[in-house]
């Protein structure tokens, strides 16, 4: 919201506060100033002169030669090729070293021999549009209106003297979306009186009744709606003053009609709308809903289509608008028009949210709608319109107002508790200061309770009152204070802990967390080769999505950890891994929430990132978290990754997840042209899997012994059914499994593979004998080749 300090100022004595004191000030007291600007601050050292004298040019046709008198003593001279300039006529002139919008700088020098002291200006030299000041001309010179004093600053007679407020307003305090709104803040901020104009319209005889009938069929969509009708209408420019206001909150005059209705906008917060009477069939006004289908082109130009669930105003046989969001071409205000209506209505916030969403059409007017206005200042601003009306001498003012009502007051006292106050605040206020704070704001207040405003709709509760008496008591004015009350001890769960340690465990190993959406591409699921009768493509859908690229919740977060990998692969990170713990969302039925799976997913891809690197970080986790009875059974059915090199993750027996290389078309779908790698881990089966009792071990006492193992066997045995072999027939003396190489070549045979471990045996009563050694290696060699075939290499 952009108002001036001017405007406000004409509400409420700010005499002696600085833009940035005022700013401060509001700022403290609940109204954020987001900024303040001086509209005419690129203008400086430009005046108002008088033409005393036009010599033709001695060296060119085109220009002539202007003594000019700038209230500075001696006249200048200054060289032009406006056509349109005359003696006597007053001008703006840039004197030398002056400075105009957009950085240019004027200085003195020559001009075809003859010395030029400055410049004329015209309307677009001074940044303004040709409908700003009645004086500017399409080509040529702006002519200053007579009676201005010679030597006036041109900022001051432009307007353009204005220091802007711009405020940020939140949606809860709609009544702030007006300069009179802003004017109470400010009359309760400085402690000053509010000095709002007093309306009264006069009329002109006759009655509204006999001209124009109004009928509002939803009164749901439409509690009130008020009609005003004006007669002889004089279609012409608004006056300096009003141009000048409209021109500091950033709107530009059209004429004296459109002017007011955009003055009332802006000065109640309230939008209005006016109709030519004459384009009205049968003189009926009907607030209905549209039907579907239905047509109207609007004063934009553009033809739009109407549903069943949007508001118009129509009137005997067509619409004539789109309540609440734009008026119809077919009933707009004309040069020759002389009757008209004046609309001043209140619409259901949401309807015109939804209206305007669905027609790609957000006005003033319908932003200002979607906040739910106050609906008992309708009739206020149409009075203080029609008063406008006979002030600037635009019209006559027909006896009467047609004013349908069906607004409850739905307001409810509130307890004004002190004590509550002040404990809730930390503060040790007075009940006086509060219920003078409150009267202020324009609350009612009897017997210790106290009633809102009409506008203040987001007053309810205690907890607002103690907001209000905070604000207006000053923020910088309230201690800091340690919290109080009775609560439990403050900690982290076991499964916050577990997490915490899933992070740092990862983050030690070398992988960057990340964080991706929960919702995602529905075409995520054709990149990640996932078949079409999948129960993953099963999702829960977004009803209003940012685009289609996130139109789902995902279920599953490889999707997700694929993109990001991508995004590093395209900016030529070489060695990437990465880690995520989040949900993934299953459709339950239609009335319930979607079930949520918290995971872990690890992607990685770079020169030294293979399948077994993936293996080793998902151990390493399982290690650090204690989790016991961690397995790894080849998996070849799952349609993202390679059918050769992926393998399901069991605990216990029961799968939790998936991991492997992803299958090379998926990789390549990615933009990828190396391997990449994925797991998918639910977090829910790791924490439960989580041993939480730790066994002490001290130090071993006796030196470990070290053996090699090269078992030759089947290549579809699967390295992990070897390592079951040797722990359950190793005993209690083997202490380590280290897998170190796995080869396929030259004297292997076809169809067979030779996988390599080192063995670390170890006793807890005495040094090992070469003969309990024996016994233990002979034991794993005969044991792998009677469950797997695999004989000693």
């Amino acid at each position: 919201m952009k108002v001036s300090m001017e405007w406000i100022g004409d509400l409420v004595d700010i005499n002696g506060v600085t833009p940035k004191e005022y700013a401060d000030a509001m700022t403290m007291s609940g109204s954020k100033v987001e900024a303040i600007e001086n509209i005419g601050e690129d203008i400086q050292k430009v005046v108002v002169g008088k033409i005393l004298q036009i010599d033709k040019h001695p060296d060119a046709d085109k220009l002539v030669v202007c003594q000019i008198d700038t209230g500075e003593g001696e006249n200048l001279q200054i060289v032009t090729h406006a056509t349109n300039v005359e003696v006597g006529k007053l001008v703006p002139v840039a004197l030398h070293k002056s400075k105009l919008p957009g950085g240019v700088e004027i200085t003195k020098g020559k001009l075809r021999g003859v010395m030029s002291q400055g410049m004329m200006c015209s309307h677009e030299e001074l940044g303004i549009a040709i409908s700003d000041y009645s004086g500017a001309c399409e080509d040529g010179i702006l002519i200053v209106e007579d009676g201005v004093p010679v030597g006036t600053d041109i900022k001051d007679v432009l307007g353009l003297n204005q220091n802007v407020v711009e405020f940020e307003i939140t949606p809860n305090r709609q009544d702030c979306l007006s300069v009179i709104g802003l004017a109470r803040e400010t009359a309760v901020t400085f402690d000053k009186p509010l000095n709002l104009p007093k309306v009264e319209v006069r009329g002109c005889g006759g009655n509204i009744n006999d001209m124009i009938s109004v009928e509002v069929k939803n009164t749901e969509l439409c509690p009130r709606y008020t009609a005003r009708v004006v007669k002889n209408v004089k279609i012409g420019p608004s006056p300096k003053w009003m141009v000048d206001r409209l021109k500091g909150c950033g709107l530009r005059s059209i004429n004296n009609i459109v002017d007011i209705t955009n003055y009332i906008l802006l000065e109640y917060g309230q939008p209005m709308h006016a109709f030519d009477i004459s384009y009205l069939e049968d003189g009926k006004i009907i607030v209905r809903n549209a039907k579907d289908g239905e047509k109207i082109t609007t004063l934009d130009g553009a033809e739009r289509t109407l549903d069943s669930s949007m508001l118009v105003i129509a009137d005997g046989k067509k619409p004539v608008a789109i309540a609440g969001v734009m008026g119809g071409e077919n009933s707009e205000i004309q040069n020759d028009t002389k009757t008209i209506v004046f609309e001043t209505a209140n619409f259901n916030g949401k309807s015109i949210r939804i209206t305007s969403k669905k027609l790609g059409m957000r006005t003033d007017a319908s932003a200002l709608y979607e906040k739910n206005l106050d609906p008992f200042m309708v009739k206020e601003a149409s009075d203080r319109a029609c008063q406008l009306v006979e002030m600037l001498g635009a019209g006559e003012i027909v006896e009467g107002i047609i004013d349908v009502n069906n607004v409850a007051d739905t307001r409810e006292w509130i307890d004004i508790n002190p004590d509550k106050i002040n404990t809730f605040l930390g503060t040790d206020i007075s009940e006086n200061f509060m219920v003078d704070t409150l009267k202020k704001l324009d609350f009612k207040v009897e017997g210790g309770k106290c009633l809102a405003p009409t506008y203040r709709q987001d007053i309810e509760y205690m907890a607002d009152i103690a907001e209000e008496v905070a604000r207006i008591y000053g923020y910088e004015k309230i201690s800091s204070t340690l919290l109080k009350g009775d609560t439990t001890p403050g900690g982290k769960t076991f499964v916050q802990n577990i997490e915490d340690k899933v992070k740092n465990t990862l983050a030690g190993l070398g992988l960057y967390e990340i964080v991706t959406y929960s919702f995602t591409n529905p075409k995520i699921f054709d990149m990640l080769n996932i078949p079409t009768d999948s129960n993953l493509r099963k999702t829960v859908v977004i009803s209003n999505p940012l685009g289609e690229e996130n139109s789902v919740m995902r279920t599953t977060t490889i999707g997700s950890m694929m993109d990001t990998l991508a995004r590093n692969y395209n900016l030529r990170n070489a060695d990437v891994w990465l880690f995520e713990i989040g949900k993934t969302y299953i459709p339950t039925t239609q009335d319930k929430l979607p079930d949520e799976y918290n995971k872990i997913t690890i992607g990685m891809y770079g020169e030294n990132t293979d399948f077994f690197a993936l293996k080793g970080v998902v151990e390493d986790l399982a290690t650090a978290l204690n989790v016991k009875g961690i397995e790894f059974k080849a998996e070849k059915e799952n349609p993202t990754f390679h059918p050769g090199r992926c393998a399901a993750v069991l605990i216990g027996g029961a799968k939790c997840g998936i991991m492997g290389e992803i299958h090379p078309a998926v990789s390549r779908k990615f933009g990828f042209e190396c391997r990449t790698y994925a797991a998918e881990i639910d977090f829910t089966a790791f924490a439960e899997a989580v041993d939480k009792e730790k066994q002490y071990k001290p130090m071993p006492k006796f030196p470990a012994v070290t053996r090699d193992l090269a078992v030759l066997i089947d290549s579809g045995v699967p390295v992990a059914d070897i390592e079951n072999v040797i722990k359950s027939s190793g005993g209690k003396i083997l202490e380590e499994i280290k897998l170190f190489d796995i080869y396929k070549g030259k004297q292997i045979p076809d169809g067979k593979k030779s996988v390599a471990f080192a063995l670390t045996l170890r006793s807890a009563d005495g040094t090992l004998a070469e003969e309990e050694i024996n016994s233990a290696m002979n034991k794993i060699i005969k044991n792998i080749n009677d469950n797997l075939g695999g004989v000693l290499r």
